[in-house]
């Protein structure tokens, strides 16, 4: 399967799921992108259009975090969840973005749950 071909399945599966998946500012969208590195992670809120707020494996303070990129994605996921709360936000919708949900995405999204997120 040649790399258009796996981008372009991907859009379709993430067109597919966003018509179901809309975050608003009770209970906004967690939107993830896995790269071949790295991993980010939005709270989005659809009904503004604004990004709530963002965390990556590529901010200041995860740039020397140490081990696999899925204890990355996990200690990401749970910083995540501590902004998250000390903004006042428990319930999230969990948009993986046409990625399987396994791996890396699925480490996060256990952090982000660890931490206290609801989704």
């Amino acid at each position: 399967m040649s790399q258009i071909d796996k981008a372009s399945r991907r859009q379709k599966i993430k067109d597919r799921s966003r018509t179901q998946v809309h975050g608003n500012e009770k209970k906004p969208r967690l939107c993830v992108y896995r790269s071949l590195s790295q991993i980010y992670a939005q709270l989005i809120d659809d009904d503004n259009g604004k990004t709530i707020m963002s965390v990556s494996s590529m901010s200041k303070e995860n740039r020397a975090l140490e081990g696999t990129k899925s204890d990355v994605c996990r200690i990401v996921g749970l910083q995540l969840g501590e902004k998250a709360k000390a903004q006042g936000i428990t319930k999230v919708i969990f948009d993986r973005n046409g990625f399987r949900y396994h791996g890396r995405v699925k480490a996060l999204a256990d952090g982000a749950r660890e931490a206290g997120l609801v989704f």
